[in-house]
């Protein structure tokens, strides 16, 4: 009988089956499809902590042989070491790749300068990723104002919006769009752990399991156990029932804002698949 009352999954990755592909991002990638042949220069904006999982093959079939800049976005939850890595890893496949926590000037400032291209009185960029990857983020920190809408919840841009970023500089930025079908049970609970699935798409007391057992089997000290987690933030209602819903929607809160410390669930040399 597992403690709490909490559900124990057989295995780590989730029981239940993650998906979510609602008809804007169809109609998403059908206008990126038709945008991409405008623009010079691509940014991918990519989850630091979900580097693997949390970007489309979809879109970089469609970047083709233009500029390709990948941004590996809130580098402040993610592991510095496994961060620089994947950068390091990026470069090796000709990638030039930034980690970027929008709060850092001179790392936006950077990524900007690779957005003109040289010849072009105009230089045209589109910002691309899946959901809540910070990609609007980006794009006020490049613009210096807040211009386009910023949640930290999956699908709130839900259209293209052009931005003047300079005179020599016009930027897109686009929708976040999943793939049709998230392949492996891994990369369901991974993107639902960092905010790129909306919470009425999954289990949390299932995702909140899948978190905490990967931590443990990694040694990773600083990521409670669900039940310790419990026992610390007394989600007990009367008569000793643990409240479970709650407590793992807090347990994914917690972890998706590191505060649990900064954590990277993928590694660039672990294709792991659970």
């Amino acid at each position: 009988m597992p403690a709490f009352g909490l559900r124990v999954p057989s295995e780590i990755s989730s029981t239940a089956t993650i998906q979510w592909y609602p008809g804007h991002m169809a109609r998403a990638m059908r206008h990126i499809g038709d945008a991409v042949r405008l623009v010079d220069v691509v940014v991918e904006a990519i989850d630091a902590r979900v580097p693997r999982s949390g970007a489309n093959p979809a879109l970089r079939r469609m970047i083709g042989r233009r500029r390709h800049v990948v941004i590996l976005t809130r580098s402040d939850l993610a592991d510095p070491a496994a961060t620089r890595a994947w950068i390091a890893s990026f470069a090796a496949r000709g990638l030039t790749a930034l980690a970027v926590n929008a709060r850092e000037p001179h790392v936006v400032a950077r990524l900007g300068s690779l957005l003109r291209v040289e010849g072009k009185a105009t230089a045209r960029a589109m910002v691309v990723g899946i959901p809540n990857a910070g990609k609007s983020t980006i794009v006020n920190a490049l613009i210096k104002r807040t211009a386009a809408k910023t949640e930290r919840r999956a699908g709130v841009t839900m259209r293209t919006q052009w931005f003047r970023l300079s005179a020599s500089v016009e930027l897109m930025d686009t929708p976040g769009v999943l793939v049709p079908k998230i392949a492996t049970k891994a990369a369901q609970w991974k993107l639902a752990a960092v905010g790129a699935i909306p919470p009425e798409r999954y289990d949390p007391e299932e995702v909140s399991r899948c978190v905490a057992r990967w931590a443990s089997e990694r040694g990773l000290r600083g990521v409670p156990s669900v039940e310790n987690f419990v026992k610390e933030r007394g989600f007990v209602r009367r008569g000793g029932k643990v409240d479970a819903h709650n407590a793992a929607q807090s347990y994914l809160r917690a972890f998706e804002q590191a505060k649990f410390g900064r954590v990277s669930l993928e590694l660039a040399d672990d294709a792991e698949a659970t």
